[in-house]
């Protein structure tokens, strides 16, 4: 783990705050448009992966203390980021929820 960066925790929780508050600003003004939504959702994805192939691989701990640091952060804090996919079968429902509605309509 890279040891020789240290970032104010506080003005990153500040920043990390700022960048949430524009994507949920973003999916805000997206409300209904699932295209751009889609967009959205893919552009967050790859983000993900690219933080997590580059800069986190290079960041993983390098000896046992800086190991259990992590791993203790990781219980304490809440587990291991991930962005789930829709698979079709959701899809598929929310169309047949939505079908049957317009048929009740």
């Amino acid at each position: 783990m890279n040891q020789s960066i240290k970032i104010d925790s506080e003005v990153f929780n500040i920043r990390l705050q700022q960048i949430a508050s524009a994507i949920d600003e973003t999916a805000e003004n997206c409300q209904g448009d699932a295209i751009t939504l889609l967009a959205l959702l893919r552009k967050l994805e790859n983000l993900h992966r690219e933080i997590c192939d580059n800069a986190f691989q290079s960041s993983l701990p390098n000896n046992r203390q800086a190991l259990y640091t992590f791993l203790k952060n990781i219980e304490t804090e809440g587990g291991w980021p991930y962005i789930e996919r829709m698979n079709v079968q959701k899809l598929l429902r929310n169309l047949v929820v939505i079908e049957n509605d317009s048929d009740n309509a």
